[in-house]
């Protein structure tokens, strides 16, 4: 192991996979932070759409932390989660994690945020979010 701390993933799926390219990077090698966010936020609104059962819209980052660099090379698998439900918005948890130095299996925590979307109707207006009842194919 390196002298980065190996973590623990969650037990489920990651939502959303993917890999930095240099464009994403400065002239260092390290990967814009904005470019960590947008990923966060891609990764929130499946979830938050799923659930809502339709369009959804970022309405705040609660909260967004840096824990570690990440790099170009870097897998970054994001997971996703709903911390809450309510009338109109759902508010997701999102846990970054960057595998490098795939040889030595080096896996370390990235990122951590959390982030609140609200269901939108086509007008772009809040709207319900429909019962889990409702929804087809949920459980």
């Amino acid at each position: 192991m390196s002298s980065q701390t190996q973590t623990t993933l969650p037990p489920h799926m990651p939502t959303l996979r993917v890999m930095p390219m240099p464009s994403d990077a400065n002239v260092h090698g390290d990967v814009f932070g904005g470019w960590i966010m947008a990923q966060v936020d891609i990764a929130g609104a499946i979830p938050a759409a799923r659930r809502a059962n339709g369009r959804v819209a970022t309405i705040a980052v609660n909260s967004f932390l840096f824990k570690q660099p990440v790099f170009v090379g870097d897998l970054l698998s994001f997971y996703a989660e709903i911390v809450k439900v309510g009338n109109t918005s759902i508010t997701i948890s999102v846990e970054v994690y960057a595998e490098r130095n795939r040889l030595q299996a080096d896996t370390v925590k990235v990122t951590e945020a959390t982030l609140t979307y609200v269901a939108t109707g086509d007008d772009r207006k809040p709207r319900q979010i429909p019962p889990l009842s409702a929804i087809a194919g949920q459980p």
